[in-house]
């Protein structure tokens, strides 16, 4: 539940100013302090950005919406995990990161606000200067700005960061900043990017939210390497203790220079911040239930509508929470991977959603609290389930030559329904035409290749008892038409290593998560290049020209107009390609809680942020 980006490649990059950036293991004496700045802001300089239109509001509003500025400070939160880690560094593909952990431990130059679709506010930067074209953007330090070790931020650390990520990052972050035609380094505390080429009028803010690291503490030949020895960051906490595969405990940072900015005001509010790791949810929920962990981001609808049923939660000590937030719901499927010559024929892919009963799933195994999911932007504006095509998105969709279906062009497609009786027989008829259109018959309860008598069969990699559960219930619909599906359970690490590389057929995957401001992201989702490159989210391999373009067209939109028609018109061409069985979402985000954790009585229009939380006095079991 909780949501990250990427795009092309272009050409080399140079630092100018006569120096360019080594990137090796330097650390050096720490620079001198600046001069006096001037009087601040300057003329020119932004105190934020948006990706459409201007910020809604100013950088030192007393508080955020959603926050508790009064929210007091102390004590300890527990978040619980399913699974283990291996690694501190969450920017390399390498090894698996702690979920939820980088915002406490590292800061970017800006800092989202969750009540608009994309907008950001300074912090390490305190300034922005951007064009009218996006064709450049300079960026402002903030003289205030240290790491945990005391040492200032500069410029060196920006253009260090910057070309750190770009070569040994992660895959979206190598996307991106490789779009960048040239780094400057202008002064001791100002950065300037050229973006002249990229054509994608996102990548200021994409290179805002770059997080910074310290040029004098990181060795760049060792950096794509697990470790569990902490790297140096600038937020709120540092790395306390490490029990390894166990947990990972934070500790406020006393010294953290960015506690009296108006923008952090109210949040962070915990001394610290625990991360306990669990074999499987059920022992997670039973921890839970017994108080070693502080709350509880429920995801199933039978276990929230009838397992809370404990002392804890008559006694009124556990408190429950239904948030609905104003995001898409995003995309949860049963993911095919086309790479492989099994899924290759479209017809085989829609076939195999047919087979899937979503109603007898939804009542039998959730009781009923799931709602089907088909769109990328579901449940949003983006979306264009059931909507017909304007003659904006038609001829968009016309210039970059997408292969609509007629019925998804005209808004009359939707995801198959059922009778829920777990064999509907029309829904069986279709799903063996659209297998006999391909090549392949049903012949002694055996799904055969009609050319070569090879019987179609495939695996489904899983690695959840949740997970597990689904995947036998979809066996058994597969069955009925002659298809072996295996179910292959493998532990969190070799789970992580196979969906990296690429070395499945088919995966129950849910982490396509979207905003109501898509952008390069959906790139590392849906994009060609991205589908080459090892642990990107196009775990499908999609490689569709047309849906390439129509990425950039949403990078490229000028208005709010433009990113509808073009996020619908992806929409199409993705389920156009029936690229996963579609699944189902939570309609809200349903948190439990022990009373001790108190949380604002507003939530952001992303839903709730447990960063905004504080440590309750006894009996408080309300929102503030």
């Amino acid at each position: 539940m909780i949501q990250l980006l990427n795009l092309m490649n272009l050409r080399a990059l140079v630092f100018a100013i006569g120096l360019a950036m080594p990137l090796a293991f330097t650390p050096g004496p720490a620079p001198a302090e600046p001069a006096p700045a001037a009087a601040w802001p300057r003329a020119g300089i932004r105190a934020g950005i948006a990706m459409h239109g201007e910020p809604a509001t100013t950088p030192d509003l007393a508080h955020r919406r959603y926050v508790n500025p009064d929210a007091p400070k102390g004590g300890r939160l527990v978040t619980g995990l399913p699974g283990t880690f291996d690694t501190l560094n969450p920017f390399v593909v390498r090894g698996l990161a702690i979920p939820g952990a980088r915002p406490y431990l590292h800061e970017t130059l800006l800092t989202r606000s969750y009540d608009e679709p994309f907008t950001l506010y300074p912090q390490i930067a305190r300034g922005v200067e951007v064009p009218e074209d996006r064709s450049w953007v300079i960026f402002h330090v903030d003289p205030r700005a240290r790491f945990s070790d005391g040492r200032r931020i500069t410029a060196d650390d920006v253009l260090f960061s910057w070309e750190l990520l770009r070569d040994r990052g992660r895959p979206n972050h190598r996307t991106y900043y490789r779009k960048v035609q040239r780094a400057d380094r202008i002064d001791e505390l100002t950065v300037r990017f050229d973006l002249a080429g990229a054509q994608d009028r996102e990548l200021p803010l994409i290179l805002g939210l770059m997080p910074i690291l310290p040029r004098h503490a990181i060795d760049p030949a060792t950096f794509e390497d697990t470790t569990l020895t902490p790297l140096v960051g600038s937020g709120p906490y540092t790395v306390a203790e490490i029990r390894p595969g166990e947990s990972v405990t934070l500790k406020r940072d006393p010294n953290w220079w960015g506690r009296d900015l108006p923008i952090n005001r109210g949040l962070f509010n915990f001394d610290e911040i625990r991360f306990d790791f669990y074999r499987d949810s059920n022992t997670l929920f039973e921890a839970f239930k017994k108080g070693l962990v502080d709350f509880r981001s429920e995801t199933d609808p039978g276990l929230w509508a009838a397992g809370y049923d404990f002392p804890a939660m008559r006694e009124g000590r556990v408190v429950r929470d239904t948030i609905h937030p104003g995001t898409p719901k995003g995309i949860r499927g049963l993911a095919m991977n086309v790479r492989r010559p099994v899924f290759q024929d479209v017809r085989m892919r829609e076939a195999l959603g047919l087979l899937f009963d979503f109603e007898w799933t939804d009542r039998s195994l959730y009781a009923g609290g799931f709602a089907r999911t088909l769109s990328i932007f579901e449940d949003s504006e983006l979306s264009a389930r059931l909507r017909p095509a304007d003659p904006e998105e038609r001829a968009l969709l016309a210039k970059v030559g997408g292969a609509i279906r007629q019925d998804i062009l005209d808004g009359r497609y939707d995801a198959p329904v059922s009778d829920g009786s777990g064999g509907d027989r029309n829904r069986l008829r279709e799903a063996i035409g659209l297998f006999r259109a391909a090549g392949w018959e049903l012949k002694d309860g055996v799904l055969r290749n009609r050319a070569t008598g090879e019987p179609f069969g495939f695996e489904l990699l899983v690695v959840t008892r949740e997970q597990e559960r689904l995947a036998l219930t979809y066996q058994r619909f597969l069955r009925r038409a002659g298809i072996a599906m295996r179910v292959r359970t493998v532990d969190a690490v070799q789970y992580d290593r196979r969906v990296r590389d690429y070395d499945f057929d088919m995966i129950d995957y849910r982490w396509w998560n979207v905003s109501l401001s898509p952008g390069n992201e959906q790139a590392f989702y849906w994009g060609s290049e991205a589908g080459r490159s090892p642990g990107s989210r196009n775990v499908a391999g999609i490689a569709d020209p047309a849906a390439d373009r129509l990425i950039a067209a949403i990078v490229e939109a000028r208005s709010h107009r433009d990113l509808v028609a073009a996020a619908r018109a992806l929409d199409r061409v993705l389920m156009s390609g029936f690229y996963w069985v579609p699944l189902f979402h939570q309609p809200a985000q349903w948190i439990a809680r022990w009373n001790h954790v108190g949380i604002p009585a507003e939530s952001s229009v992303s839903g709730y942020l447990s960063e905004t939380w504080w440590r309750e006095e006894p009996g408080g079991a309300t929102r503030q």
